[in-house]
Parts: structure tokens; C-alpha cells; sequence
């Protein structure tokens, strides 16, 4: 975020450090909040939205209460019910209740995309259904993942999170005790009037923040299609070599999503089992007719208790998925992860993938998830909320230091002046080099700035005067 050039302390100005070395910290401080601000108050408001939908009502509506009784019709009824409330829809999945006085929910296939479709487990009467993806939920997520905007948008938030690097870098610092100042005074801002007051709530609460919010970054860009997808995940994916003498289908885990990532990060581009082998351990006993009945039994059977989803077979070769993910709220424990893949004609158990069959990068992916998008509990919940305030209060400070900076009576941006006969340039390049491998998109829009400065900004005077 933007902050002002004097360092905390009593000094009004870093005597013992490098001025040189200070205002280029701070010019690109400024820049790179000129860049992020807009995309971090989004994320922000975006992460709040979806923290306390999914936390109240649920990512797919799945909370709609119910009166509990005896004993619950069998899935199967259920699911016709939610057959019929879509005509000529295919059923894909099933989402069982997380607590007995909730419904179920069914996802059903048609021509218009999925329809989730919530009945009532105890009379298998539809209580309601509606296309996926259309709920509030489902708008802040879509803002918050590529700003409605697809591939572009997902670009311009990974530049953004690469980007945020580059700021906290730069203001942790700026904000670092020196020249007579104090960790007291680095990390309790001492507030007052004018734009001291604002500089000093600002640091502080960067300074407090930086770390978790290295993590927040890190855990997003993980997300995304080029650091997270090319990068990490490709590197990181459970390897089907686990599972000796299974057939393997083209498909991925990642079919298995529906407009939305549903299956664990880890597994995504991990190839599904194919049906129709003897593979597999056992599962269902022999001569059990295999259907959503005896697959709901077998879920139960091998330790999927309260909510799973069960994914349904597509295609000849397809298989039932049970999955339990934190990420779906399924559980508010990431070490249960668990995902099982059971034959559609034989019931065998093809695979069963847990927490603790994850790779390093996957486990800390999965417990990250969770803690990203606060599915472990109330405590969870507040404690991200906290953190999305605090963002939103960096972001405010720093437009406000700028207001209070900027030469009144002017359209001018007025960033810092760039300092003159800088004497570390080699190392400023060092530092973009490093960020530029680290994360490729923020190296290439570093590259694209330093161009256009030099080929067009500093050849046009009037554009030079206001960006100056």
C-alpha cells in the first residue's frame, strides 16, 4: 500500500539509512499499490461475502432445515424425487445432510447446466431447486476468482497477488524500526490528526499482517492458471502409479467439478479410474445389485459419516466418487480429506485416497484451503473476517495518504520522486530478477512498465507532467 516517506520513530526522517535506497523503496511501494488496491479491496468484500454465505446458508443452499423423523427414505427415492422436479435432467451427484434436521441435495444434469435440488430426506418431498452457481455465493466467488471477466481476469488478479509481493517487500522496509525508533512504535501506531495519524495506522497494521498475508497470496496464486496450474499444481498432483493394476480412464478429477473446483486441489490433474475390470479391493458383497442405495450403504460402511458427496458415473468406463473435502465444507478438518472411487459394475473399491497419502505440497494446499477460505469453524470464520477488514483498512489509509499528499489543485499523480544517482541499482534489479522467476506474471508486467516509461512516458511531456 502507498505510505509516506518518513520511517517510524522519533527522527522525522531515516538519518542512518540510505535516502536513496528509502525512496526507491517507496516509489515502488506507491506503484505497486496503484496497481493492487482496487484488486485487494475486491478480494476483500468478495472473501467476506462468500465466508459468511457459505458459513450461514452453505456454498449450494444445502442448510435448508427440515423436521427430523424416525428414519429417512431410501436414496434412491429421494433422488426420483429430484428426477422429477427436472424433467429430462440426468442425476450427477448426491449431497448427503451434514446433521439429521437438514435436506439432502441432489445435483441434476439438463440442457440449461446443473440444477441442485433440495428434498426433504424423511418424505422425499422436493422442497426446492435452482440452477448452480446462481446464487450470491456463487457471484462473489466468480468476482473473486477471475472478476467475471474468465481468463483475463484471472491474469490481471494473479498479476495483482504477484504484485502484492512487491508491496509488502517494500513495506515491511519502510516500516522496520531504525533511526532511533522503536518496535513499540513499529507495531502500536500512535495515532493522531492529519497524515502522521493515517501513516501510523497504516504501518502498524501492515506490519502485523504481512505474514498471513504472504500466506493469503500464496495459497490464491496457487489457484491460478499459469503460477498455480503450470507451476505448483502440475508438480504437486497425487500420482496415479499409487494405484498398481487399476485401469485408468482419460478423464481427470477435475471433470468431477461443476463450474467450481470440487475435488481436493491435489488430485485435480490426476487421472480418474475406469470401471469394468476384477481390479479393486473389496467393497460391496457379491451379488449386491449396485445402484445409489448399496453405494450410499458402502459410503456409510467404510467411514464416510454425516456429509459426503457421492459423484455418479458418466460414460461406460466411469465410477462412483465419494468425497469428503474441507473445501466443500464438508468437514471443518482438513485431515480428513478423503476421496474413494468405487467400479460401477463390480462394487470394488478401485482407489481410496486420503489426507495422509497427500504429497507435502498437497497437505499443506489442503489445510491452507481450509484456513484461506475459513471452513474450520466459527473460529475460522471470525478470524478471517478480521484479516478482510484489516485489508480493507490498508486499502483506505493508503488512498487517503495519498489525498493528503497530492499536490492540492492539480490532476497530477504525484508518486515519489525517484531518487537521483541511486547507487544500489544492481541490486533493485537483483530483487525484480528474483521476483520475476518466482512469479513469471510479475516479471513480465515489470518489464512491460520499465518499457513503457522509457519508450512512451518519458517522450510525451504532458503524460510525463502528470505521472510525475
Amino acid at each position: 500500500m502507498v505510505s509516506d516517506p518518513t520511517p517510524v520513530g522519533a527522527a522525522p526522517t531515516a538519518a542512518h539509512v540510505p535516502q536513496t535506497l528509502y525512496r526507491a523503496a517507496w516509489r515502488w511501494h506507491f506503484y505497486a499499490g496503484l496497481y493492487v488496491i482496487p484488486f485487494f479491496a475486491l478480494l476483500a468484500i468478495t472473501g467476506l461475502m462468500m465466508l459468511w454465505i457459505a458459513h450461514l446458508d452453505g456454498r449450494d443452499g444445502e442448510r435448508i432445515p427440515v423436521t427430523a423423523l424416525e428414519a429417512p427414505t431410501a436414496v434412491s427415492d429421494q433422488a426420483n424425487a429430484a428426477l422429477t422436479a427436472i424433467p429430462e435432467g440426468e442425476l450427477r451427484a448426491y449431497i448427503a445432510p451434514r446433521t439429521d434436521d437438514v435436506a439432502a441435495v441432489f445435483r441434476v444434469d439438463d440442457a440449461t447446466g446443473p440444477q441442485m435440488v433440495a428434498v426433504d430426506p424423511y418424505t422425499a418431498d422436493v422442497i426446492q431447486s435452482w440452477p448452480r452457481r446462481s446464487g450470491w455465493y456463487d457471484f462473489a466467488d466468480s468476482l473473486h476468482s477471475d472478476i467475471r471477466l474468465g481468463v483475463t481476469g484471472d491474469r490481471m488478479l494473479e498479476i495483482a497477488a504477484s504484485i502484492g509481493m512487491v508491496l509488502i517487500a517494500t513495506g515491511l522496509y519502510m516500516w522496520w524500526p531504525r533511526g532511533g525508533g522503536t518496535w513499540r512504535e513499529a507495531l502500536l501506531p500512535r495515532l493522531g490528526r492529519g497524515r502522521g495519524g493515517w501513516r501510523a495506522l497504516h504501518g502498524a497494521a501492515g506490519f502485523w499482517i504481512s505474514i498471513i498475508l504472504i500466506f493469503f497470496l500464496l495459497s490464491g496464486l496457487s489457484w491460478t492458471e499459469i503460477w498455480g496450474a503450470k507451476m505448483v499444481q502440475a508438480w504437486s498432483q497425487f500420482p496415479a502409479e499409487k494405484w498398481d493394476n487399476i485401469p485408468l480412464s482419460d478423464a481427470t478429477h477435475a471433470s468431477l467439478n461443476a463450474g467450481r473446483a470440487d475435488v481436493p486441489w491435489v488430485l485435480e490433474q490426476t487421472p480418474l479410474p475406469g470401471s469394468g475390470s476384477l481390479a479393486g479391493t473389496d467393497g460391496l458383497a457379491p451379488g449386491t445389485p449396485v445402484n445409489i442405495d448399496s453405494m450410499d450403504a458402502l459410503a456409510r460402511q467404510i467411514g464416510f459419516d454425516g456429509r459426503y458427496q457421492m459423484n455418479l458415473p458418466s460414460g461406460d468406463t466411469g465410477v462412483y466418487t465419494f468425497g469428503r473435502d474441507s473445501m466443500n465444507t464438508d468437514d471443518v478438518n482438513p485431515t480428513t480429506d478423503r476421496t474413494t472411487h468405487v467400479d460401477r459394475y463390480t462394487g470394488k473399491i478401485l482407489a481410496d485416497i486420503r489426507y495422509e497419502d497427500y504429497s507435502l505440497a498437497g497437505k499443506a494446499m489442503a489445510v491452507g484451503i481450509a484456513l484461506h477460505m475459513g471452513t474450520l469453524g466459527l473460529w475460522s470464520v471470525l478470524a478471517n473476517t478480521a484479516f478482510c477488514l484489516t485489508v480493507l483498512m490498508l486499502c483506505v489509509t493508503a488512498v487517503v495518504m495519498w489525498w493528503k499528499r497530492r499536490p492540492s489543485g492539480t490532476a497530477r499523480l504525484a508518486p515519489p520522486p525517484m531518487p537521483a544517482n541511486m547507487p544500489l541499482w544492481s541490486g533493485a534489479v537483483l530483487v525484480g530478477l528474483l521476483v520475476s522467476l518466482a512469479f513469471p506474471l510479475a516479471g513480465l508486467t515489470l518489464i512491460a512498465v520499465i518499457a513503457l516509461d522509457v519508450l512512451v512516458i518519458s517522450r510525451i511531456p504532458p503524460l510525463r507532467r502528470l505521472l510525475t
